[in-house]
């Protein structure tokens, strides 16, 4: 409980109780991806989405995130406005990880951290988690494939809000930090945040699951 109150504390205001998606459907480039899929996910729960590939799971991610138009259907944030909960409530961290390469691993971070509304401090608390200290000083292009993942999921924790939108989170992180990983999505559920991931492989939490068929 303890760490379920410091958790929304420090998320402020625009905390996420539910997320629902009512007969979504989108279309990209002409082609109908999906349509009639439907979630209602709350506090404390995950969802893996799971589909071949080109299916739309990436897509519907991005749809929830605000980044790709509905073609029918809504996606809903409980009470909370959509704009609010988009702009407060929520992390999206996609397939590539968004990292500028010339800046160093400390420079991204910080960066992330104040954009997502999180404290200086929150910084190096992050980077302890992930075991990214000893790299903070190099420049984003030095690190490995696993490292610059990691680099880009620390921003979850420096910036605490509830709902996590994850495509293949695990991918390119090697056994442990798949399993590290699955402690820090275990203690966001706990702490009452919610998870939505498109992956091939299973989630290593307790998950719902949600086949995109494209």
């Amino acid at each position: 409980m303890r760490r379920r109150a410091t958790l929304f504390k420090r998320l402020g205001d625009s905390v996420i109780e539910q997320l629902l998606l009512r007969g979504c459907a989108i279309r990209r480039g002409g082609r109908l991806l999906f349509e009639g899929v439907d979630l209602s996910l709350r506090r404390g729960e995950a969802c893996a989405l799971t589909g071949p590939n080109g299916s739309g799971k990436t897509s519907l991610l991005r749809a929830v995130a605000g980044l790709v138009r509905l073609e029918a259907g809504e996606v809903a944030f409980g009470d909370l406005d959509s704009a609010e909960a988009r702009g407060e409530g929520l992390h999206f961290v996609g397939h590539a990880d968004g990292l500028k390469s010339s800046r160093t691993a400390r420079e991204e971070l910080a960066f992330w951290t104040r954009w997502g509304g999180g404290t200086d401090g929150a910084v190096r608390e992050a980077a302890e988690a992930l075991d990214l200290v000893r790299l903070l000083d190099l420049e984003v292009r030095r690190l490995s494939a696993g490292q610059r993942r990691r680099l880009a999921l620390s921003r979850l924790l420096a910036a605490p809000r509830a709902l996590w939108l994850l495509d293949e989170p695990l991918s390119p992180l090697d056994a442990r930090w798949r399993e590290g990983f699955g402690v820090l999505m275990a203690r966001h559920l706990e702490s009452g945040g919610m998870i939505l991931a498109a992956v091939h492989d299973p989630l290593p939490v307790a998950a719902k699951s949600l086949e995109i068929i494209g």
